[in-house]
């Protein structure tokens, strides 16, 4: 206790603290890292830790409160530089019904849970439903990524979902900005507000495509130039916007809408991502230092009565709505674990609720409270989805409707090669080999129909289905070729497979050479190594007495694949 009472002789500038915030993130960071948990509960346990010590009262320091601000400025910034309405153009009609659909059962079933069984009042019980509705876009996009499912359908379903869900909050944070300006709610001013933010969305639109893709193709040749011009721009747009009524926070997410037709987004939110981190950490940090502070009296039963809805009601309400629109159940399953916890959007939104007065403390604590127990524990959810699914496959045929979307393809096909994957390794394997021996294995759905419109045979599965080697059919298949960069589904695929019928030759990708042994010990007949083969070809394409008189038309064949890769 004697370095506390050290600690609290210290007379800290704003220095002092960042530097003890920073650490103990750290620290406490590599804790949850080896927990396989995500990094936000990292910060907002830190700034618990923090707000405990009352000489450290960060609600005080003007420029953390600033740095918050800043953090959910590039935090939004992000999400409308990744706007991507091609992909929800092509899934449309999943996304809009799961993510529309989602929204509003799940706030209807949370403003029952407070209005009525809680006995909250009408505003906190409203707040307590929406903040309750969305899910958090970073953590759901970072553990797919991890476990190579963006492209699934059901991964596609997710992000879709996660788009129509920022769309509608982004509309929700403009109403509460009419609300902030106003001090009252009035539909004048929502309506007023709603048609300015239309205007400045549709102007950001023009200049997407007819100014910004230009002039940032020019800015791009130095990478510090883009991010100089970048940052210039959005603060720049921040200070106009805010001088119309609108939050820095609304000028942000515009501001990356402006950009998201860019050729450059890319890089740009390469770029901007670290400094968005760090600001991030300081608006978690802030927001567990209020959590600090508040009194969580009598909230224990509707902190579990609410995550349990959350956690449960969630993922059911989305196994419902694809169950009626005839998807499986295990995709409707991974699909609805996925929104499991509540977003750093509703902790946003809580926190904006307290500055505005609307909900107290006790509230706000609840949401937070909420959005620690739910992030938690959806996290192992999602790693370990596929895994518990066989456990709960009986009781989810009650969502499976007859004749699904997913049992459109003709599962009798029989070809001699069963390509596994073609995304690149697999499209480049594809153009090398006769269509009419080839039948193709993919879970994109965008990728399928590609492949069927050039008439390629195609079969939609995931070799992760318990189903997967029962339905196909492998009388004639002598080659089977996995370009998946996973370990575990190629493992699994060669069990299955060899379970079935020994003779099949199987070809499999790995990551690095430890992969590789592991799978050469497994039975795999020969490993793909992409590093290594393309060193490999390399080496032989170049002709020992160096002329080079090959790498001319090497060079227009590899032109031609690629244009017809993107055709």
């Amino acid at each position: 206790m004697e370095i506390f009472s050290f600690i609290e002789e210290i007379e800290l500038t704003i220095m002092g603290e960042l530097a003890i915030m920073l650490v103990l993130a750290a620290f406490l960071g590599i804790l949850l890292r080896i927990l396989k948990q995500p990094l936000l509960l990292a910060y907002i346990a830190t700034g618990i830790i923090i707000g405990s010590f009352s000489y450290l009262n960060l609600g005080e320091t003007e420029a953390i409160e600033t740095f918050s601000t800043l953090g959910v400025m590039f935090l939004l910034f992000l999400v409308g530089l990744e706007m991507d309405y091609n992909a929800l153009k092509k899934i449309g009609k999943l996304s809009l019904a799961i993510g529309l659909g989602q929204v509003i059962f799940t706030s209807l079933g949370g403003f029952l849970i407070g209005y009525y069984l809680f006995g909250f009042s009408l505003l906190p019980a409203i707040y307590v439903a929406i903040a309750l509705t969305f899910s958090s876009t970073v953590i759901i996009i970072k553990l797919l990524s991890d476990k190579g499912n963006l492209t699934s359908l059901h991964g596609r379903a997710a992000i879709g979902l996660l788009l129509v869900q920022d769309l509608v909050v982004i509309l929700i944070l403009i109403g509460l900005n009419a609300i902030a300006i106003e001090g009252a709610i009035d539909t004048w001013s929502l309506v007023q507000t709603a048609l300015g933010g239309i205007a400045l969305f549709i102007l950001m639109l023009f200049l997407g495509r007819s100014i910004f893709p230009f002039l940032f193709s020019r800015v791009a040749r130095s990478q510090e130039l883009l991010f100089l011009v970048t940052l210039a721009w959005l603060l720049f747009f921040s200070v106009i916007v805010e001088q119309f009524g609108f939050s820095i926070e609304i000028a942000g997410f515009l501001g990356g809408v402006a950009l998201a037709n860019s050729s450059e987004k890319y890089h740009i939110a390469s770029k901007v991502r670290p400094l968005r981190d760090f600001f991030v950490l300081v608006f978690f940090v802030f927001l567990g230092s209020l959590m600090a502070v508040s009194d969580f009296e009598g909230l224990t039963i509707p902190i579990i009565l609410f995550s349990l809805f959350v956690l449960i009601g969630n993922p059911l309400i989305v196994i419902t709505i694809m169950g009626i629109m005839r998807y499986k159940k295990r995709t409707g399953f991974l699909t609805g674990v996925t929104v499991a916890q509540i977003s750093e959007f509703s902790l946003i939104f809580a926190t904006l609720g307290l500055a505005l007065g609307h909900i107290t403390d006790q509230i706000f604590a609840l949401i937070a409270a909420v959005g620690v127990v739910t992030i938690t524990l959806s996290t192992y959810l999602i790693i370990y989805a596929e895994s518990i699914f066989p456990y709960i496959s009986r009781l989810l045929s009650i969502f499976e409707r007859k004749n699904t979307h997913e049992e459109e393809d003709d599962f009798n096909i029989s070809k001699p090669i069963i390509l596994i994957g073609a995304h690149r390794t697999g499209r480049g394997v594809l153009n090398n080999l006769n269509k009419d021996d080839l039948l193709v294995v993919e879970f994109d759905p965008i990728i399928i129909d590609e492949l069927k419109r050039k008439g390629v045979d195609c079969l939609f599965a995931d070799i992760k289905d318990p189903h997967f080697s029962e339905d196909s059919n492998l009388k004639k298949t002598k080659l089977i070729i996995s370009t998946s960069p996973t370990l575990e589904d190629n493992l699994t695929l060669v069990k299955k497979i060899k379970a079935i019928n020994r003779n099949i030759k199987i070809i499999s990708r790995a990551e690095n050479e430890n992969e590789a042994l592991t799978l050469y010990g497994e039975g795999v007949d020969y490993i793909l190594l992409p590093h290594f083969l393309s060193g490999k070809y390399l080496g032989r394409i170049i002709d020992p007495e160096l002329k080079l008189d090959n790498i001319a038309d090497l060079r227009k064949k590899e032109i031609k694949m690629l244009l017809n890769n993107n055709s």
